[in-house]
């Protein structure tokens, strides 16, 4: 019987779904995988499920990483990985080339090398690859990279103390806005909430939904509302307690539960 479970490989932390001839793996243990790319070192993430059914569309998981493969890892981190970095720090800068070297990777198997880099614009790196195929005889692979993409292969923790949540589980860095940070009640300091990567933190993102929701359930601000302490009119919320303030007739200032509101006029007034 096939089995399926998902790895997390790579310098980029990608996340996949691999079969496997054996349901004996551990959580966190170190396999060696077939990906897409050629040998790679990953993480099992979950426990392996049978019958797989995904022949075809799966990677396969070739083996336990062995004390061989602890070796060549420990070279390639102390001696291979950071010689090439060197190296290709210095013919951009022989080149004068408008990038900036991040880090360097090496599949296990050897047959693939990738520089990942950070850039403005797109660069002509053509001579670049051909000086270090010929330095490495193995194949090249020049990786653009954002901001985000940066932090997660460098930085480790965030400002809460916990580790980047690009680097522990999240798979695809959507875009962030200062509405979302708007609807969490965040301060709009740019400096307070950004992450390791100097943008808006990744966090705000994935907590959005949830905020939208229990808004949508809320009063907007300027209706008119009843409840046990009278007619008001709405003049703030709280989303995650889900309280609304009001101010009644006689300009007293009330907090109830949106649970006691009885009946509302809306009004046209954009949702803040």
């Amino acid at each position: 019987m096939l089995y399926k479970t998902k790895i997390r490989y790579g310098q980029l932390r990608h996340i996949g779904d691999f079969y496997t001839e054996t349901s004996e793996l551990n959580l966190q243990e170190k396999v060696v995988v077939g990906s897409e790319r050629g040998e790679d070192v990953g993480e099992v993430l979950t426990n392996p499920k049978g019958p797989c059914g995904c022949e075809g569309a799966c990677s396969k998981i070739l083996r336990k990483l062995t004390p061989e493969d602890s070796e060549k890892l420990k070279e390639i981190k102390e001696e291979k990985g950071p010689e090439a970095f060197a190296f290709c720090k210095e013919k951009i800068k022989e080149k004068n080339l408008p990038m900036k070297l991040t880090t360097v990777e090496h599949l296990l198997d050897g047959k693939k090398i990738i520089f990942y880099f950070v850039a403005k614009e797109r660069v002509d790196f053509r001579e670049l690859v051909r000086d270090l195929a010929k330095k490495y005889h193995t194949r090249i692979e020049m990786r653009q990279i954002g901001v985000r993409d940066e932090a997660r292969l460098l930085a480790q923790y965030q400002h809460c103390g916990r580790e980047l949540c690009c680097r522990s589980f999240l798979k695809r860095l959507d875009p962030v806005t200062m509405k979302m940070a708007k609807n969490q009640r965040a301060t709009l300091d740019p400096y307070k909430i950004s992450g390791r990567c100097g943008r808006l933190m990744c966090c705000l993102r994935y907590e959005n939904d949830v905020y939208e929701e229990l808004k949508s359930k809320l009063p907007r601000k300027g209706s008119t509302v009843y409840t046990s302490k009278g007619i008001g009119k709405v003049i703030d919320f709280e989303i995650l307690r889900q309280k609304v303030t009001i101010q009644t007739e006689d300009q007293c200032i009330h907090t109830v539960d949106s649970k006691d509101i009885q009946k509302i006029e809306r009004t046209s007034q954009p949702l803040e």
